[in-house]
């Protein structure tokens, strides 16, 4: 298996530390609910854990939440509420959001508000060894006195501007970045060595790392906007604090989401939620769209696109539907030409875009053979077998429980009444009332049919 290490710019081989593959995945600020970029991301960090675990590895899978960040404490004053009430009701969004997408949850969810004894013992591990500086009740990491800053984002340190903020006059240097904030009045705060204050951005993640899964860690994944400052940063710190030159074996990132050519994000305003996108599309559509691409390449939202994959996800379902009538004549259809490729595509960094064309070339030949009544039950079950490996349940989402389709069914055939007595008001109210539960009825050659859609 080669998997490419956005550190060293190249694929490499891929050779776990130990017995469990640990990996740290950046999680989600909870201040707001989550939109189809994040789904882009966990989905794919989905599909490579998945397929890690498929390949026989044992997985140590840790993801944080920041649940104190100035954009929660912005948004709580706005609704008038706490930080700690806001950051609650998000992550129990969150994770709502990921069951609906069949994301598998993390071993171990870490907050930062719940970490603060690991995130001062870093810092003060950082002061004293001259990395970090305290002023004016803030403490932040002198940039300079790490030498191989901006080796992640293949950036020199010679040629960064830094982005102008209110604090920069307490800096020695206007690169250095803040490890500890002090407290401005009325924000949360928490009593550190410095005076009272909460952690930065990037210190979370390193003091979370390390406590939960070492000094190195395997994969270290998130989006490409985390390469820098934040996953820099993160390197920085940690590499400083240990002594270790290599905190992470291999960094992955995946390409951003983006709507109409620009990113997708919560600050331009230009989002589409998850609970958006599955009021209209089930769980394995938006999976298919976003692992259809390569995961480091960007990939522009279309509901078109979507609307696609749902048409695809009904070729692999009518794939697996069993048949009776067998040809024992005919020998059983071969699924191991196929199972290899899977294997081969996902064996070279995760390549999901080519294990789908194969899970379509199978789809297909096992439609093909059916038809001829030759025996594919086992072609059927490496199918959905591997479709699992991805993250695909392959089940129907827009099917009703018995009683709610005799419901809709009995509406739909008082509508018909109501049509043939050209009692259009309250055949039109009708159709509009079940539209509004995702039921859309088709009028075709006097008679009229029904789905659901979502």
């Amino acid at each position: 298996m080669i998997i490419y290490n956005t550190l060293t710019r190249k694929k490499e081989g891929f050779i776990p530390q130990g017995d469990t593959v640990t990996m740290y995945i950046c999680g989600v600020t909870v201040y707001n609910d989550c939109h189809i970029g994040h789904a882009m991301s966990y989905i794919i960090f989905d599909a490579i854990r998945r397929y890690l675990e498929y390949k026989g590895y044992k997985i140590k899978h840790v993801q944080n939440f920041t649940d104190i960040d100035d954009k929660i404490i912005n948004r709580a004053n706005q609704l008038r509420t706490t930080a700690g009430e806001l950051s609650e009701k998000y992550i129990n969004e969150y994770f709502k959001d990921m069951d609906a997408l069949n994301i598998k949850r993390a071993h171990v969810y870490p907050k930062a508000t719940e970490e603060i004894p690991k995130i001062i013992e870093v810092i003060n591990g950082l002061i004293d060894k001259g990395y970090a500086y305290q002023s004016q009740g803030s403490v932040y990491f002198r940039v300079n006195r790490f030498a191989n800053y901006g080796k992640l984002s293949n950036q020199n340190i010679n040629e960064m501007i830094s982005k102008t903020s209110i604090d920069e006059a307490n800096k020695e240097n206007p690169l250095d970045f803040a490890v500890w904030k002090s407290a401005k009045k009325g924000e949360p705060f928490w009593a550190s060595p410095w005076g009272k204050g909460r952690p930065g951005w990037h210190i979370e993640c390193s003091a979370m790392a390390l406590k939960h899964l070492g000094e190195t860690i395997d994969i270290h994944g998130g989006g490409m906007d985390l390469i820098f400052p934040h996953h820099e940063n993160e390197i920085t710190q940690t590499e400083s604090y240990t002594g270790n030159d290599q905190c992470v074996k291999f960094w992955l990132h995946n390409g951003l989401l983006q709507l109409s050519g620009d990113k997708m994000s919560k600050s331009l305003g230009n989002l589409v939620t998850i609970k958006d996108c599955l009021s209209r599309f089930s769980p394995d559509a938006i999976r298919l769209f976003i692992l259809s691409s390569y995961y480091r390449n960007p990939l522009t939202f279309s509901e078109t696109s979507i609307a696609a994959s749902e048409s695809g996800i009904d070729r692999l379902k009518q794939a697996i539907i069993s048949v009776d009538d067998v040809d024992t004549n005919h020998s059983a259809l071969d699924d191991e030409p196929y199972k290899k490729k899977f294997i081969d595509s996902m064996d070279d960094d995760f390549n999901t875009a080519e294990a789908i064309s194969t899970l379509f070339d199978l789809a297909r030949d096992i439609n093909r053979n059916k038809e001829k009544h030759i025996n594919v039950q086992k072609a059927q079950k490496t199918l959905l077998e591997l479709a699992n490996v991805l993250g695909f349940t392959l089940q129907d989402f827009r099917q009703l429980p018995l009683e709610a389709e005799q419901i809709v069914n009995l509406l739909v055939s008082v509508r018909n009444d109501l049509r043939q007595a050209k009692q259009w008001e309250l055949s039109d109210k009708i159709r509009n009332g079940l539209a509004q539960f995702g039921i859309i009825l088709e009028d075709k050659s006097g008679s009229t049919t029904w789905k659901r859609v979502r």
